[in-house]
């Protein structure tokens, strides 16, 4: 059959194999591709802006607040801080710079930040407290609970002491007299207060003697809050009115009495 044939019986031409297999790919209209060029443009361009406004004298920091800190190296302290946080913007404040330059007062524990936009910064420094006094001689250093050397700090009459044969050097404490500052440092505060010393006794491990009051034997240092909280409910009891001794060695069986008590 002719295709003038196939035209007047109205028959058409089936569709080549190439036509076929081009309305099988149908492509993405330019259209959709200037879209997608210019959000990915604008995003490259957000970023840029971001990248500049971030580290730009538009937000630099020029008010600095410094609050929480104390004694003898306070000044020096918030110096510190404020001529660190002077070289910062409030968009990009650098913790690892403010924490490496009070990296040598130990007093400091940790810092907190906040911004006020655009030019304001508020340093909050919590500072380590003391939970005893290590006495070597007449040398008398305040001591935090995790055994930070706090050589700076006021020694007040009101902390517990720990005896020690020589001046400990370095920042922190070690070895057996650490593990005693620990004890005192899992103290409740208002039992702490009533502390006079604390050691480590061969026969009953680590030793707190109470003021105007009985010894507590807590044998290791392990369950340390448990003990305590053994050792104030014993205290509370007015059936142990004149011990010399309260046993926590193990918190649930905490024990009262007279004289050395038992090993």
């Amino acid at each position: 059959m002719t295709t003038v044939q196939r035209r007047r019986l109205g028959v058409r031409r089936a569709p080549s194999r190439r036509s076929r297999v081009r309305r099988s790919r149908p492509r993405l209209p330019r259209v959709r591709l200037r879209i997608v060029a210019a959000i990915v443009a604008v995003l490259v361009f957000l970023g840029g802006a971001w990248l500049w406004l971030r580290d730009s004298s538009l937000v630099a920091v020029r008010r600095v607040t410094v609050t929480g800190v104390s004694g003898p190296d306070a000044s020096q302290i918030r110096s510190v801080l404020i001529a660190t946080a002077l070289d910062m913007t409030t968009l990009d404040v650098q913790m690892s710079q403010l924490n490496t330059v009070v990296a040598p007062y130990p007093v400091v524990k940790a810092l907190s930040v906040s911004t006020q936009f655009p030019h304001g910064m508020r340093i909050r420094v919590t500072e380590q407290v003391p939970v005893a006094i290590v006495v070597a001689g007449t040398i008398r250093t305040a001591v935090a609970a995790d055994g930070t050397l706090l050589r700076a700090a006021s020694v007040t009459a009101s902390l517990p002491t720990v005896a020690v044969p020589v001046e400990p050097g370095g920042t922190r404490l070690t070895g057996p007299t650490l593990g005693v500052v620990r004890l005192l440092g899992a103290a409740p505060y208002a039992l702490l207060a009533k502390v006079q010393a604390a050691s480590v006794d061969p026969d009953h491990g680590l030793v707190a003697q109470m003021r105007n009051g009985p010894s507590i034997y807590f044998g290791g240092g392990g369950e340390a809050a448990q003990k305590w909280m053994a050792a104030a409910l014993v205290m509370g009891d007015p059936g142990s009115a004149g011990a010399s001794y309260i046993d926590v060695t193990d918190p649930r069986r905490p024990a009262a009495g007279a004289g050395k008590g038992g090993g």
